[in-house]
């Protein structure tokens, strides 16, 4: 389904409206933390070689959040 023409006339004003914002309040707003289980749930993991953290994604991590070889 097409937008109204009243809808585009609302997205181009709000559009209009965020690019008046200082740079500073737009980067505020524009990344959303999502909590990524398994990920988030260690500040950092290193691996000797590539095929080591691609069989450790693969095992441990969910399929959507998109690390293994198929999702």
């Amino acid at each position: 389904m097409d937008p109204t023409p009243e809808q585009l006339q609302q997205w181009e004003a709000e559009f209009e409206a965020a690019a008046r914002r200082p740079l500073r309040t737009r980067f505020r707003y524009a990344f959303i933390r999502t909590y990524k289980p398994v990920l988030d749930d260690a500040p950092y993991r290193s691996f000797e070689r590539m095929a080591d953290y691609r069989a450790w994604c693969e095992s441990n991590l969910p399929s959507w959040l998109g690390y293994g070889r198929e999702v």
